[in-house]
């Protein structure tokens, strides 16, 4: 008897960071690059009061959502499109620019999301080779061939929090060439404190060959109803558009994410207690004789070659005691663990845990 049978998809499987621990839930969870503080008071208020009437569809272009976000940033209302989490939004691309047996360039330590799309579209995935952890221009032109169809790239990079320079990233764009497009993801462009740094948005809103993408599920608190956008040339975003599933952000979420881009106090709030952990964390990861670099976004990249210790012994030992961080497997760096910034109080345990072990 002859059963359907799905077909075989060549793509690496996105594994979320940690919440369980032998069934037991974690009571310190720093694996998932989620914020500190949460969500702003209001949008929480906001998300209960559009809760309580779910029976209606969301706006299915977020026509509001959209018109806060282009006064917000300076932007054309026409340019942005809106995804459940900005993954939707790379997903989007991969599907309708990548062919079979197109080209798609991504740094050797970059989000797995990249590469999952594009194989999952038929793409041929080349990684380039980071320096120091940090993201190569050079590199990235050498991987380049006539079969080059996207290079993704965030900034800050998730796993290893380093940046690219406002100087390397125009250089890179102008060395591509014109039909390649450059996908930019800001998703932590609001940590940086850096004056060689510019977000994506603010160097190529006017490309004709860039799309950039954000999200709420970062620095706004908002993972849980994922919710994020793209923005990019008409002829580019229209594209998107015509492949977007209808209702893709759900009522509550945009309105929570509405008000939440408004809150500006409980914004810069969030930024200053992640940078004030940032520096904490990466002066005891130092003391320690921990191999790290300082990183510009919510979470640190830490190697245990240097005190020749066993990441997943640490891992394992940090698990027992109820606090998750994230393994680099999936990402191939070896010995080394991601450990986002918590609460005060979550990231007060976890170093002393850390002390102790070590």
């Amino acid at each position: 008897m002859n059963f359907p049978k799905p077909k075989k998809i060549n793509a690496e499987k996105y594994i979320a960071g940690q919440s369980l621990f032998k069934r037991k839930t974690a009571k310190i969870k720093l694996s998932a690059n989620e914020s500190a503080l949460g969500p702003s008071p209001k949008a929480i208020r906001q998300y209960i009061k559009v809760g309580r009437n779910l029976k209606k569809y969301p706006d299915s272009e977020g026509v509001e959502l959209r018109k806060i976000l282009a006064r917000k940033f300076s932007l054309d209302p026409n340019r942005i499109i809106l995804g459940a989490g900005s993954d939707q939004i790379l997903e989007l691309i991969c599907k309708a620019f990548i062919n079979k047996d197109d080209e798609v360039i991504v740094p050797e330590y970059s989000f797995i999301i990249y590469r999952m799309y594009s194989k999952l579209y038929g793409a041929k995935v080349y990684f380039a080779k980071e320096k120091n952890y940090t993201i190569s221009i050079k590199n990235i032109l050498s991987k380049v061939t006539r079969k080059t169809k996207i290079v993704f790239l965030a900034n800050p990079n998730n796993p290893t929090g380093t940046l690219i320079s406002r100087h390397d990233l125009l250089k890179l764009r102008k060395k591509l060439r014109s039909n390649i497009l450059l996908v930019v993801d800001d998703a932590y462009f609001e940590y940086v404190k850096n004056k060689n740094y510019s977000s994506g948005m603010k160097l190529f809103f006017n490309s004709k060959n860039v799309i950039i993408t954000r999200t709420f599920s970062k620095i706004y608190g908002l993972a849980g109803l994922r919710i994020g956008w793209g923005y990019g040339p008409k002829k580019l975003i229209y594209a998107l558009n015509q492949i977007k599933p209808p209702f893709n952000v759900n009522r509550p979420g945009l309105f929570a994410a509405a008000t939440s881009i408004k809150d500006i106090k409980w914004l810069k709030r969030e930024i200053k207690h992640t940078n004030r952990w940032a520096q904490i964390f990466y002066t005891h990861f130092k003391k320690l004789g921990i191999e790290t670099n300082f990183s510009y976004a919510n979470f640190l990249l830490i190697n245990f070659d240097k005190i020749k210790k066993n990441s997943k012994n640490i891992f394992l030992k940090l698990a027992k005691s109820g606090i998750i961080v994230r393994t680099m497997d999936v990402y191939k760096i070896k010995n080394s663990l991601r450990v986002t910034i918590g609460t005060s109080s979550e990231n007060r345990k976890f170093i002393k845990k850390l002390c102790k072990i070590i």
